[in-house]
């Protein structure tokens, strides 16, 4: 074997790269890792985390108001943007020093700094070369922004974090968890909150009935959803307003203080100088990878947000695992990802796993379908005007189910434990014959009898 630096070399310090790292160092290699920016990636440093603080501190509106409903008098509350952010900061920066302080532990060698690949064995960081029996990407993803007058005075999840005020008046573009949940975190604080998506509904790809309650929910909450309408114009004003003009919409341009953009991420591949080693790129410029997470070149390897995989933190971490499972341990280990939860921190929130009710309808031709809407017990003497949904798909044939989904308090907490039930093949006898768990939106789960029943026409 040529004397290699590095058994394994990590490029990109975020969940997925740091476990691959980490674990590959438990089983014996000689590993290193290094990142452009800060260690902890997106998730830690703008995005999971940052974001969940964020929407904790938006539900406080609504718990001061629900309160008066307890018997609460609340007197009026004062919300500081800067004390939050100072706060955020905090943690996120006490977070980043632990992924650090973990890899060291690891007797991982941690650089800063850019890496590009130079062959199928060699990277360049910092002017030196260094080689490495395997090489692995792990760059995340960066979102996307199209092209159009005035999108420099836009922002994205990239910048949301730290802007130095509150803005009074915010328009979110895109219809995505992102943009969803951005919307519910600036309504909560106070903003005025506008979301415009050029497509027909929130949510592509989620169950339909899921994407029609929360849209019903934010609009009662106050956020204006104006679907099939794009930005085509933003101009910035005199006292720093921003004027924004949307396709189709006569009349005056929307003015606002700020506009995110959530529409979509991109991989993070450009730079690295992986098609001058051979790496192929999609046409969205993913890495396309096996189900060990190898490229087209067999030493160097991918994971995460760079891939044509799944875009969430807790799947590059499997992968990152499996990854170094593959090539150190005692037998090549695919990522499962059969059964991958997911969750929107919107508000209300949303949990959701396995199949929705149209890609189970085309899978299986035949589903019975069982949901509930109901106003749960908070609410009964809060007085908020606020349903919670809970929906199981189920297989006709073989009465297992095929997807769980909620909209409500919650949700994401719930959804964990159901897939671990449905990963398993739990039928929809195993649900019923489940005891409840009451008072609590969850028994809804395993009380749910009136069925749909739905075929796919031929």
């Amino acid at each position: 074997m040529p004397p290699y630096h590095y058994q394994l070399f990590v490029i990109g310090g975020g969940s997925g790269g740091v476990r691959a790292a980490r674990i590959a160092a438990s089983l014996g290699a000689r590993v290193a890792i290094a990142e452009s920016f800060r260690y902890g990636g997106t998730c830690v440093i703008r995005g999971c985390v940052p974001k969940k603080l964020l929407v904790y501190a938006a539900h406080f509106a609504e718990d001061f108001a629900d309160a008066q409903g307890f018997g609460w008098t609340v007197p009026p509350a004062e919300f500081s943007w800067p004390q939050l952010i100072e706060a955020k900061n905090r943690e996120i920066a006490r977070l980043s020093s632990l992924y650090e302080k973990n890899l060291q532990g690891a007797r991982v060698e941690v650089m800063h700094g850019a890496a590009r690949l130079v062959d199928a064995h060699t990277v360049a960081v910092n002017g030196q070369h260094i080689t490495a029996e395997h090489i692995l990407v792990a760059t995340g993803g960066t979102p996307f922004v199209p092209q159009i007058p005035g999108v420099e005075h836009a922002i994205t999840s990239n910048e949301v974090f730290d802007l130095p005020q509150l803005p009074r008046r915010v328009l979110m573009v895109g219809g995505g968890y992102i943009a969803v949940e951005f919307a519910g975190i600036f309504h909560g604080l106070g903003a005025q909150v506008t979301l415009c998506y050029r497509g027909e509904q929130v949510l592509r790809g989620f169950d339909d009935d899921v994407r029609a309650h929360l849209h019903d929910a934010m609009v009662t909450k106050g956020i204006s959803v104006r679907l099939h309408e794009d930005v085509t114009q933003i101009e910035k004003r005199s006292d720093g307003s921003l004027a924004v003009t949307l396709a189709g919409t006569p009349g005056a341009p929307l003015v606002v203080d700020a506009v995110l953009y959530a529409t979509g991420r991109v991989p993070n591949t450009q730079g690295l100088g992986l098609e001058e080693v051979g790496v192929a790129l999609d046409g969205a410029g993913a890495i396309p990878v096996d189900a060990f997470g190898q490229t087209c070149v067999a030493s160097i390897h991918a994971v995460g947000d760079v891939t044509d995989r799944i875009a969430l933190t807790p799947v590059a971490i499997r992968e990152g695992a499996a990854l170094a499972h593959t090539l150190f341990g005692p037998a090549r280990t695919p990522a499962d990802l059969t059964t991958v939860p997911s969750a929107v921190f919107s508000q209300p929130p949303i949990g959701t796993v396995g199949l929705t009710e149209a890609q189970a309808l085309e899978q299986t031709g035949s589903i019975d379908i069982y949901s509930a809407r109901f106003r749960s017990m908070r609410h009964t003497l809060s007085g908020r005007d606020e349903r919670t949904l809970v929906k199981l798909i189920v297989d006709t044939a073989s009465q297992r189910v095929l997807g769980a989904h909620m909209v409500g308090a919650d949700a994401p907490e719930i959804i964990q434990g159901l897939a671990i039930a449905i990963r398993m093949g739990a039928t929809k006898a195993d649900f019923d014959a489940t005891v409840a768990l009451h008072p609590t939106a969850a028994e809804e789960f395993v009380t749910l009898r009136d069925k749909v029943t739905r075929t796919r026409a031929c």
